[in-house]
């Protein structure tokens, strides 16, 4: 039986976010997705967003982490009062490493 999507994102960018409290990480994401960051940052729910790549290639580790996401996380809409950052597995902190590595980012 096929996992049920919660989304049907497509991801193609790498982000930087910086929390409320000045740390920063990097998220596998797409513009609808930096589009939200954005309100959230102006909603004061983050600090900042900053998109690093555009256009990365849709590699295997992309798709895993791209099923991932679809599988565990509902895209929010324009109504959101928080901002819901995407907890990882430690293999998927691993393909998040490896889309980084093959981009040349990090």
């Amino acid at each position: 039986m096929a996992k049920e999507m919660k989304s049907h994102e497509t991801l193609d960018l790498i982000e930087q976010i910086t929390r409320l409290d000045g740390t920063k990480y990097m998220e596998i994401s797409n513009m609808v997705q930096n589009g939200r960051a954005e309100l959230a940052a102006e909603r004061g729910f983050i600090k900042e967003v900053r998109i690093l790549q555009l256009n990365i290639p849709h590699s295997e580790h992309v798709i895993n982490y791209e099923n991932y996401i679809n599988e565990n996380f509902e895209m929010p809409d324009e109504s959101m009062d928080h901002f819901e950052e995407w907890t990882k597995t430690p293999e998927m902190e691993k393909e998040v490493a490896m889309i980084l590595k093959e981009n040349h980012v990090g």
